[in-house]
């Protein structure tokens, strides 16, 4: 028989979160249309198995924790959560890359298109990356950035004037539309299960995940599933967000390092040096810096 419903305790009203919209950039929002389950579902699904179990709270806890930190993440699909998000075009072709959610999105062939777009402040620009060729490094200064800002203000006010137009003259919508920038705000609602999203997250609030998907990533993990599933939410940051990956080349450094038999590298080109052969030929290696930043963030090397 299914256990019976958990100790796990309610997360805060539904009705405080459902519909109120959490601002993101300069125009878009992300709001809670509906949530099925809670911490007690991702219990009860595991439990299912043998039958009431533990039924404290702190062992509720302890069974999450355990459950995400070995990524049994069947029982986290039994919770979905609706969303409506209102986000620029750009944005959202990454958002959808994630195919595992259910999807349905304002249409610019029934309706206008939403007469709002994504604009960038002089102090929002960024320069391209010089080691990565999908990510961005640093901000312009102001003076550099307020011709750009110009510029832009300039080419959207002109395409929204020509699909206008266009649409005056009698063009049809799904027509008229295709030459609107991807800046171009749209909406859609988007539901998906707890283990899903969390993977989404997981990705889209990393430090490389492009900033404006990291803002509404942000939002929907602390504004909203830090509130639904509390104690999903502490399992995902100790285990997800803020753990670490070690592969056996990072293990074969750092055990070299507390051994002794590796010196702590005082610099990238003595870390470089001390390597073995599987690193130490290549000129750039990306898991060699990696691992040289995660030493770091464990202050084992200084980074320079």
């Amino acid at each position: 028989m299914p256990s019976a419903p958990s100790a796990v305790q309610d997360s805060p009203s539904l009705d405080s979160l459902r519909w109120k919209k959490f601002p993101v950039l300069d125009d878009g929002f992300v709001t809670v249309v509906d949530v099925m389950g809670n911490d007690a579902s991702v219990v009860q699904a595991a439990r299912v198995s043998y039958g009431e179990g533990t039924r404290k709270v702190s062992d509720d806890r302890q069974l999450i924790r355990y459950l995400l930190r070995h990524a049994h993440t069947t029982p986290f699909e039994m919770a979905e959560v609706k969303f409506l998000v209102r986000v620029p075009m750009d944005c959202w072709r990454q958002w959808v890359r994630h195919r595992t959610a259910n999807i349905n999105e304002y249409s610019t062939r029934y309706s206008l298109a939403i007469d709002s777009m994504q604009s960038t402040g002089n102090d929002g620009w960024r320069s391209q990356a010089s080691t990565n060729r999908q990510g961005s490094d640093g901000f312009l200064t102001n003076n550099d950035g307020h011709p750009l800002t110009q510029s832009e203000q300039e080419l959207q006010s002109l395409a929204r004037r020509v699909y206008e137009e266009r649409l005056q003259a009698g063009i049809a919508r799904e027509q008229a539309r295709k030459d609107l920038p991807l800046s171009t705000y749209t909406e859609a609602y988007w539901k998906i299960d707890l283990h899903n999203l969390l993977h989404f997250l997981a990705l889209r609030m990393d430090s490389h995940a492009q900033l404006e998907i990291r803002r509404y990533a942000e939002t929907i993990g602390n504004e909203i599933i830090a509130k639904l599933f509390p104690l999903c939410w502490e399992a995902f940051l100790d285990y997800r967000v803020d753990a670490m990956r070690l592969t056996r080349l990072d293990r074969g450094v750092i055990q070299r390092l507390a051994s002794g038999a590796t010196a702590l590298p005082a610099s990238r080109e003595d870390f470089k040096a001390a390597q073995d052969e599987s690193w130490v030929s290549l000129e750039r290696c990306r898991e060699r810096d990696e691992c040289f930043a995660k030493l770091a963030s464990l202050g084992l090397v200084t980074e320079s």
